[in-house]
């Protein structure tokens, strides 16, 4: 007995000796997050910023069972890690259905609105968020009609932030309304999507000029107030929100 505990002491001897030791399991690598805090005007913004060439922008509304994913956290549930953040994206009715276009892998599931109304959605001039192949874009909902676009992917909303470099021209440079937003914007010829989420209320015109002047976005669209919401787990987030109804977030390819 003496002699086999020698000789197994000696190979483990051996082993350490070669570098053959047993390794100490390795934590798994963060999730890579295309989402980081961003100041403007004193305020605080969770900003994501999507290479379409790298990912792919979609939206979401309906599961497998034809009902709405409804929450950020079941979508990450659903989708698994190649979901690298996501939030609400578009305005909806009772049921969850979104109230304008919306365009899910080619397929027009809803209808353009060009309606007129009470409410955010119909401070016209309304626009769209759309994608196509390797680019995003954001035009007011006029012109994305007149340019007879045909989208993989598009939600509408409303209204218009920035269009052509310039504020929305209803929207007062600080009005009284303050409230949790969230919105999407697009450069590097649409190369680049940017979406913004405020950590607090703020006011319409203070949104309006993130994406116009720290964010750089010719054109940037209102997705929703009150029920933003963000699911980013690369910086530990997944909000909790009323049910909701079209997201919007990025895919690994």
């Amino acid at each position: 007995m003496m002699s086999l505990r020698r000789a197994f002491a000696g190979a483990m001897l051996f082993a350490f000796a070669a570098g053959l030791a047993p390794q100490p399991a390795r934590a798994a690598p963060a999730v890579a997050s295309p989402c980081k805090a961003v100041q403007s005007e004193g305020e605080t913004f969770t900003v994501c910023t999507v290479d379409l060439r790298r990912e792919r922008v979609r939206v979401f509304w309906l599961g497998a069972d034809g009902l709405p994913y409804s929450s950020l956290s079941t979508l990450g549930e659903k989708i698994g890690p190649k979901l690298s953040f996501a939030m609400n994206g578009g305005m909806y009715d009772k049921g969850q259905a979104p109230v304008g276009l919306y365009v899910e892998e080619g397929r027009e599931m809803k209808g353009v609105s060009t309606a007129n109304g009470p409410g955010n959605f119909h401070l016209k001039p309304n626009g769209i968020f759309y994608v196509k192949g390797e680019r995003a874009g954001v035009a007011d909902t006029t012109r994305f009609l007149r340019q007879k676009i045909k989208p993989d992917f598009a939600t509408q909303s409303g209204p218009m932030l920035v269009i052509d470099g310039k504020i929305h021209p209803k929207i007062s440079t600080d009005g009284p309304s303050q409230k949790i937003r969230n919105g999407v914007g697009v450069r590097d010829d649409g190369r680049t999507a940017i979406f913004a989420i405020s950590e607090r209320p703020v006011t319409f015109g203070s949104f309006a000029r993130l994406f116009k002047d720290t964010l750089g976005c010719a054109n940037a669209l209102f997705l929703d107030g009150s029920v933003s919401s963000l699911y980013a787990p690369g910086i530990n987030r997944s909000d909790i929100s009323r049910p909701l109804g079209p997201l919007v977030g990025a895919v690994a390819k």
